[in-house]
């Protein structure tokens, strides 16, 4: 092993665990050292202002740690990493796409917006350049082969929940379900329904549906809180995220005080710092906590404390995440990756040594993980989402 390979097998050992180093080491009878191979180009795709600007600054975030682990390479090749912005809709996505394709990326990653994931989905498969999805997407993204995702499909966030809430929710209980009408809402619900019972009283009533802005005002969703409390419900499941997750908490809060739960992505980030006491006690469900005591955890829990003063997400964790799968598909292509060698062996890494815990890639080509439990508690002078237990294993 060169010297140059050997410094490089040492630093993924130290920032992913073994399967990094297994990876680093399996493509060097090849020949060629890292030293030797050229820069490659890799596009990511993120919301730059908006509602949702926070989630794309964490994706960012995340991707770039695992480059400042790496010496800014991937595969052993230099980086240059392009950005794009998604905008708010399938329309300003795709002409991000677009954009990057005709810069010559070998991959894409990124997208924080469903509606966007859905919309840019076939100029992606007629590029045949892999995307590494690093936020949540709908269920009704199925049969591609091009498109892979590091978070998570939408139902498995309400099916996660709505096992735990069967059991938890007493026979006399009922939830009021509010949600967003946009396109990752009924995935949540069904997969919340399918696992709490879709008979089940204490859910019989319909779902009510609010505006789906990223940037709602101080009385966005007044009305439609005050119809689902109707029935006094004991308990409020809802899928709000980034700044339509404050507004919707602040609103609910001063009409409702009882147990709400929901996605993870409800209490994530900068959502927190900005609802302060109105998150206590909010249970959510999610693949990741920034607690996990895990050894991939620790480094980069701790690396991104320390480069961005915060605690990171599930988003930074996921881009982080879309990052080393790049990392380990791009070192198993050799010295002179196409895209579509990259799709391949993408398929081929097996299980990933991840912070959120060992996950791989199912069928779909979405990860098969954990899901955790977590409440909002204070943390000295801190809001933070504490893990409770597990709750399952998804995908």
């Amino acid at each position: 092993m060169s010297q140059m390979n050997r410094r490089r097998a040492l630093q993924l050992l130290a920032a992913l665990g073994t399967t990094g180093f297994v990876a680093a080491c399996g493509s060097d009878g090849d020949g060629e050292s890292t030293a030797d191979r050229g820069p490659i180009k890799i596009g990511l795709i993120t919301p730059q202002a908006g509602g949702f600007k926070s989630i794309g600054d964490d994706i960012t975030n995340g991707f770039q740690l695992f480059l400042d682990l790496h010496d800014q390479r991937l595969g052993g090749h230099p980086v240059e990493l392009l950005t794009a912005d998604e905008g708010d809709t399938a329309k300003t996505g795709k002409a991000a796409v677009e954009g990057l394709l005709k810069q010559g990326v070998l991959a894409l990653t990124g997208v924080v917006n469903s509606a966007v994931m859905v919309g840019i989905r076939d100029t992606v498969e007629q590029a045949r350049v892999p995307l590494i999805g690093s936020n949540a997407s709908p269920s009704s993204l199925q049969s591609v082969f091009y498109i892979w995702r590091t978070s998570y499909v939408l139902d498995e966030a309400g099916r996660a929940l709505g096992r735990y809430l069967r059991d938890q929710l007493p026979a006399n209980g009922r939830i009021a379900i509010i949600m967003p009408e946009n396109v990752g809402s009924p995935d949540v619900v069904r997969g919340f329904r399918q696992e709490f019972g879709a008979t089940d009283p204490r859910i019989g009533d319909p779902v009510t549906y609010t505006n789906a802005t990223a940037n709602p005002g101080k009385t966005t969703y007044a009305s439609d809180i005050t119809k689902a409390l109707a029935k006094k419900p004991t308990a409020v499941f809802c899928f709000f995220a980034g700044a339509a997750a404050v507004e919707f908490i602040k609103q609910l809060r001063e009409k409702f005080a009882g147990p709400i739960y929901a996605p993870g992505f409800l209490t994530e980030g900068t959502v927190l710092e900005n609802l302060k006491d109105n998150a206590l006690g909010i249970q959510t469900a999610l693949n990741y906590s920034a607690d996990l005591n895990n050894t991939s955890n620790r480094v980069f829990a701790s690396a991104y404390r320390k480069k961005y003063q915060v605690t990171p997400t599930t988003y930074a964790m996921a881009s982080y995440d879309a990052a080393q799968v790049l990392d380990q598909a791009i070192q198993l292509t050799g010295g002179k990756p196409t895209p579509q060698q990259v799709n391949l062996a993408l398929g081929k890494i097996g299980q990933i040594d991840s912070p959120r815990g060992i996950w791989q890639f199912n069928q779909p080509r979405t990860p098969q993980q954990k899901w955790y439990l977590r409440e909002v508690q204070r943390d000295g002078q801190v809001m933070s989402n504490v893990l409770i237990n597990e709750l399952a294993t998804l995908g």
